[in-house]
């Protein structure tokens, strides 16, 4: 069994049609995106139609996924600026009702098991009550997550914060990295090779070309797209 994981892609299609074709020389049996497919790239419904139309494919929800589906928190919390709250606003433009049935069935975990070893999937460490999100660590350690996850998996993959990790304790606990959000124009994934001998994960990242990301975002008038540059990408976009 191979599987190729992904996370945050962030309606970066570029990048997703990079990965796609790694995982399609590969020979990847399943893909499992570990969630928010939508919100702060410029391809939001394009992104929706290309993760639907795949097979052998699992869509965890991500908490941008959340509010397109179930609305934005309210009352909007103090972190969320005027500017982010347009750019919801126009994600959720740029895909209507139509998706919103099918977001709606995205689990908020996964957890399988082949050839004995438990690994789970999941956006990020879940409440209590499975359907919302643990306090955000910037910093993590091996034992802060210990008490962050609930999950008893060997191996936990999770998303959120967009940079790749990979942290040992009670489980493992790793982090592909952003698929849609990097500095460079790169696209990150992992992928698990599983026998019933062993499991190896091995890291990838592949180059692709980010200008008709850059064009997209300008022609479509993407908005907070100017502060979307600087804290997403690096300010590699003028």
């Amino acid at each position: 069994m191979r599987l190729g994981i992904i996370a945050d892609l962030h309606a970066n299609l570029p990048a997703l049609k990079a990965v796609t074709s790694c995982f399609e020389s590969e020979h990847v049996d399943q893909v499992i995106h570990l969630g928010d497919a939508i919100a702060i790239g410029p391809h939001p419904r394009e992104c929706l139609d290309m993760l639907l139309s795949f097979t052998g494919i699992e869509l965890v929800m991500g908490n941008h996924d959340h509010w397109y589906v179930h609305g934005l928190p309210d009352p909007r919390p103090d972190w969320m600026t005027d500017g982010e709250l347009q750019h919801q606003y126009w994600t959720h433009d740029q895909l209507g009702e139509g998706y919103k049935d099918q977001v709606k069935k995205w689990p908020w975990s996964i957890e399988r098991e082949f050839y004995g070893f438990k690994l789970a999937f999941m956006h990020y460490a879940l409440g209590e009550d499975g359907k919302s999100y643990q306090p955000f660590i910037s910093d993590p350690t091996s034992e802060g997550f210990d008490k962050l996850f609930h999950s008893q998996a060997d191996t936990i993959f999770y998303g959120h914060s967009h940079v790749p990790s990979d942290l040992q304790s009670r489980s493992r606990y790793l982090n592909p990295g952003s698929l849609g959000c990097q500095k460079t124009a790169t696209a990150p994934y992992l992928l698990v090779d599983i026998t019933d001998q062993e499991m190896q994960i091995h890291k990838r990242s592949f180059p692709y070309d980010d200008r008709s990301l850059y064009e997209a975002f300008e022609t479509r008038d993407v908005p907070e797209r100017e502060f979307i540059y600087k804290a997403f990408f690096g300010s590699r976009f003028p």
